[in-house]
């Protein structure tokens, strides 16, 4: 598969797939299920991490002990600050913001471990300069 930094072949993209679901899969493990040594999987791992195909590995909380949130932020008419939207994503509990089209200016995705965290979280977006709004929702259930 042709990206940016290359080409991936099928084990790469395999190798993708099981870190996905299990960033703490062994490498020997992920070996044994696509016929590679463990030295193969850490080197083609390396690999794209120094290209940045892998960003980081990083750690899903159960969704019953957090409490999860797409807040929607809109911006006043004319602003979509770069500076504003990497404000947002290096708040606490911002797991990931998005920069959208349409009349929604961006996403945030938000963990927090209680609703006054929540909340907490909120405000300070509202409190960044250009941001005009934001509607939040809480997240139920995961149907996957």
């Amino acid at each position: 598969m042709p990206s940016k930094w290359g080409t991936l072949d099928e084990i790469d993209l395999k190798i993708l797939e099981i870190l996905k679901k299990d960033g703490r899969k062994p490498f020997v493990e992920i070996g044994r299920a696509l016929g590679l040594s463990e030295g193969a999987v850490r080197r083609r791992v390396k690999l794209m991490q120094e290209e940045g195909i892998i960003k980081k590995f990083t750690v899903e909380l159960s969704r019953d002990f957090v409490v999860n949130a797409v807040s929607f932020i809109y911006f006043e008419k004319g602003e979509r600050s770069k500076d504003t939207l990497q404000k947002i994503a290096e708040m606490e509990n911002i797991e990931t913001v998005y920069e959208l089209t349409g009349r929604i200016d961006a996403l945030a995705l938000i963990s927090a471990r209680s609703i006054s965290e929540l909340n907490k979280c909120i405000d300070e977006i509202r409190k960044l300069e250009g941001v005009r709004a934001t509607e939040t929702a809480v997240i139920l259930r995961v149907i996957r």
